[in-house]
């Protein structure tokens, strides 16, 4: 499970794993994490603190994981949507080779859908799922074809302009969730009775340990029959699947140790077999090498993407550990069975025993994928339950990547939206650890907390459209409990556990049922997850505290506040909510949780919107941020072996995208 809401990871008291400064050649410069902005964009970029602190065996084994991640970045694209590689190739060339001119507001609005395609792997939105809108028209993409000899099929063409594949994932109650969803994981004409009933002929050889069937293919129907189309090698994208071998036997070559050598060595095999027996295999190995520098994320993961939640996209992360700050934060992972015990769930649905969940705070030096451009801040693997329960898991906060979040500037946007001079003074003295304290606390203690019933299946086929909204609500929930509760104080987490509550409880309730909204357009539903996930619990929160006015909704001067007035009262809200979203979640109970989701995550209250919306046009700073990668660049000897290898910045994001698709291109005939 991963946390991609752009807030920032943990203690900045203590998070300091970067210098705004780099020293070359004794000469010290300004570094700057701002590249650029364009539509509710910007693009940032993040350094590696501490890799002149690894061995060249070390910094090769990154640089391998680096380029294996990159070798598969092109299945993302085509996970996405069918047509994407081909839109694509064709608006890079005209972007590489057209000689006209380039100060036409036609051309810079055909600059800015590209780069937006970019950020989004695609031409649905990253985040709404909403399909991109160019604002120039067809006769000029046209013409700027004709000028540099593009070829463009016309599905392809038209797409970008008609009303056809509008959402990339359709969450939508009462309509066929697969049939009405663009990403590429079902072919023409599988409905989502289609790929329920295909998936409930499929027995795991161990009930008790349920394969992740649907995780690695795409469900076709040939000739009328219903059939897999497995990711692996000699299967679909095995081209690109080779590379992601080739690349990952080099790094299985210089592993730290033989735990991390035989978890990448399994890798390989499952990517040159598709077996979901040998990916559980690697994911218990995986999860048990802890030890070493450096890790990583590579394969087919999280399954937000898919509107029925079998599939995983496509995601890499390369990762240094940041042994001073993992040990400091190890309080939290050593402590998880406390956490599990005096949490408010039945008791029936506490574990017995929280095993092997391992916490740390690491270094980004790469990524593809699901997590490049758009970034998360915080990853807990593997999302098997059974695994979870037995072996434990594996929570990292992204700490470059917050330290690059805070540097980069502020909108500003919070004076205008917190109630009061209070409120603002909680948010500015104690948000900032609050939002680190609330994204640890929901991947080191959330996700690895509760269990599911005996009997009761995974929660892709209880909760179907609701299991990844459901997952992400209680393992905030889980979080929001225990900011306010004063262990964290006695762990030496907080000096002040009761500011950093209610900091914590302002900034959620602020930005659950007014601030996200100004990433949705006037009208729209809320059917991202996460944004799913903090209305539902916020509004939720609202209306249960109505009779003892808990929060109140508050109109001044024309604009609306929402204020806190019992915190004591809203901790025993949000423990309440827990207790019910883990039973939903280990009962199964799919009519709970259409009737939480959609009667409280769903619908946006459009006078609020439209107000939210007016009052935010004071502010240009771009809603979303992403990021360039750095670039590894070795140095080889005359027998080519790799020497040395040295951290680069990309010249720009377009430089950066470019390149990969030159260098990476590795699907080039996928249909």
């Amino acid at each position: 499970m991963k946390l991609k809401s752009i807030v920032k990871i943990f203690l900045v008291a203590l998070l300091v794993v970067a210098c705004k400064e780099d020293v070359k050649d004794d000469v010290v410069t300004e570094f700057s994490f701002n590249v650029e902005q364009f539509s509710d964009i910007k693009i940032l970029r993040y350094q590696i603190p501490g890799w002149d602190d690894l061995t060249l065996k070390e910094q090769k084994l990154v640089y391998y994981l680096v380029e294996a991640g990159l070798a598969g970045r092109d299945i993302m694209w085509d996970q996405n949507y069918r047509h994407n590689l081909k839109i694509r190739t064709a608006l890079e060339n005209v972007y590489s080779n057209y000689s006209g001119d380039k100060t036409t507001d036609n051309w810079m609005a055909f600059e800015t859908y590209l780069k937006r395609i970019w950020f989004s792997n695609g031409i649905h939105h990253h985040y709404s799922n909403d399909k991109l809108k160019p604002e120039f028209s067809k006769d000029y993409l046209n013409e700027l074809m004709i000028a540099t000899n593009t070829k463009l099929d016309g599905v392809a063409f038209n797409v970008m302009f008609n009303e056809e594949d509008a959402k990339k994932v359709n969450q939508a109650k009462g309509v066929d969730n697969v049939a009405l969803s663009a990403v590429n994981f079902y072919g023409p004409n599988v409905t989502s009775d289609d790929v329920i009933n295909f998936y409930k002929t499929k027995k795991s050889p161990d009930p008790e340990r349920p394969l992740s069937y649907g995780l690695n293919s795409q469900l076709v129907k040939e000739d009328g029959v219903l059939k897999e189309r497995v990711y692996k090698s000699g299967g679909l994208y095995g081209a690109a699947i080779d590379e992601i071998v080739k690349w990952l036997k080099k790094a299985q070559g210089v592993a730290e140790n033989k735990a991390q050598g035989d978890a990448i060595a399994l890798l390989i095999q499952y990517y040159k077999t598709g077996d979901l027996q040998t990916w559980d295999d690697y994911n218990v190995a995986w999860t048990a090498a802890t030890a070493g520098n450096v890790d990583y994320i590579n394969s087919f993961i999280e399954v937000y993407n898919d509107p029925l939640g079998y599939r995983g996209s496509y995601e890499t992360i390369v990762q240094i550990n940041d042994f001073d700050m993992s040990q400091k934060m190890a309080v939290l992972s050593e402590n998880a069975q406390w956490f599990e015990d005096n949490s408010p769930l039945m008791e029936v649905h506490k574990k017995d025993s929280v095993v092997g969940v391992s916490y740390k705070v690491v270094t980004v030096a790469g990524e593809a994928g699901d997590a490049s451009p758009s970034t998360p801040i915080g990853v807990n693997l593997p999302n098997a339950n059974w695994i979870r329960k037995e072996i434990g898991s594996k929570s990292v906060s992204l700490g470059n990547i917050t330290y690059a979040y805070s540097n980069a500037g502020s909108s500003g946007r919070l004076k205008e939206f917190v109630h009061d001079e209070e409120e603002l003074k909680l948010e500015e003295e104690f948000g900032g650890l609050a939002d680190k304290l609330h994204t640890a606390l929901h991947e080191v203690v959330g996700h690895a907390s509760g269990q599911l019933n005996p009997g009761v299946g995974e929660t892709k086929e209880t909760l179907k459209n609701y299991a990844s909204t459901l997952e992400e609500g209680r393992a905030d929930l889980v979080g929001l409990y225990y900011l306010y509760d004063s262990k964290l104080q006695e762990l030496g987490l907080v000096d002040d556990w009761k500011k950093i509550g209610m900091a914590a409880y302002d900034g959620y309730i602020r930005n659950g049922l007014m601030t996200q909204l100004i990433r949705l357009n006037l009208g729209d539903d809320v059917e991202e997850a996460h944004m799913r996930n903090r209305q539902w619990v916020s509004a939720w929160a609202y209306e249960k505290g109505l009779e003892d006015n808990v929060i109140e909704k508050v109109t001044r001067d024309g604009k609306t506040y929402f204020n806190i007035n019992d915190y004591d009262k809203l901790h025993a809200l949000f423990g309440q909510l827990l207790r019910e979203t883990q039973r939903i979640k280990s009962e199964g109970d799919y009519a709970a949780v259409e009737v939480l989701v959609e009667g409280y995550g769903v619908r946006v209250d459009q006078a609020i919107h439209a107000e939210v919306l007016e009052r935010n046009k004071q502010f240009t700073a771009a809603p979303y941020s992403g990021f360039v990668n750095p670039v590894l660049v070795p140095t080889t000897n005359d027998a080519g072996e790799i020497i040395a290898i040295e951290v680069t910045q990309p010249k720009g994001y377009s430089e950066q995208m470019l390149y990969y698709s030159k260098m990476y291109n590795h699907l080039p005939n996928v249909n």
